[in-house]
């Protein structure tokens, strides 16, 4: 039988921002418990796991990994001694998740702008940390002035503080409404059809994602510093921090 995990987190902002949840064992490898649902955020879209607590029959038990796309596995001590059908509470350490909230949303805001700014230079990979997180854009040239310029344009929206919504839209209506590329939608396989949107503001950013977010831009706070070296012909790697923090 196909185990599937419903996750929480997806559902909506609410939920998003939730740090415990009720749930049952479902089906235990080793150190690796699968539950039928969770709040905790598996690693994966360039994202690290959410860590925390399950608290069950069998005390509190550190979660110190999570992965899985349908059964999500949820790392546990050697000695957890769960089994399926047991009850559990869990836990996230939300400053961790609030900060990859942060930093997502941040790569989403830059990655919006970018291909605004720069004729189309697309967000070709990222990797969001709690104190760091950085993109790959292509093509561009990121000289000082553009770098400068994209910054500007960061603060500004913050600022304003932007809101954040998100929906369920099936392929074709979003390449309709913003193309393929702006979307990147042309880079998810062909055979996914129904999607998560995330969207800021009126199409500031418009992409497929999976990952946690902030409500509004306002809650991002300050681009910190920038640091952006070349990562092959016509790719840089843009790498940044929030709240005035040293890279």
């Amino acid at each position: 039988m196909s185990l599937t995990t419903r996750r929480l987190y997806l559902e909506s902002f609410d939920e998003t921002y939730a740090t415990t949840f009720s749930a049952n064992v479902t089906d235990v490898d080793g150190l690796d418990v699968v539950l039928d649902q969770t709040r905790f955020y598996p690693t994966g879209g360039g994202q690290p796991c959410d860590i925390g607590h399950l608290e069950g029959p069998t005390g509190s038990l550190a979660v110190s990994d999570v992965g899985g796309r349908d059964a999500v596995r949820h790392r546990l001590p050697e000695d957890h001694n769960l089994q399926v059908g047991d009850e559990v509470t869990g836990t996230i350490d939300w400053e961790r998740r609030h900060a990859h909230m942060r930093m997502h949303t941040a790569q989403h805001l830059l990655s919006g702008l970018a291909y605004d700014l720069f004729n189309g230079a697309r967000t070709v990979g990222n990797q969001i940390g709690a104190e760091r997180s950085r993109l790959d854009l292509r093509p561009v040239s990121m000289t000082e002035d553009e770098v400068m310029a994209l910054r500007a344009a960061f603060d500004a929206a913050v600022s304003k503080d932007l809101p954040l919504s998100m929906d369920v839209q099936d392929r074709q209506t979003l390449i309709d409404e913003v193309g393929a590329e702006r979307s990147n939608v042309d880079m998810i396989p062909a055979s996914v059809q129904q999607m998560r949107i995330i969207r800021i503001g009126d199409q500031v950013d418009v992409c497929p994602c999976a990952g946690t977010h902030v409500r509004s831009l306002g809650e991002i706070g300050p681009l910190g510093e920038v640091h952006v070296k070349s990562k092959g012909k016509g790719t840089k790697r843009f790498a940044y921090t929030l709240d005035g923090r040293p890279i």
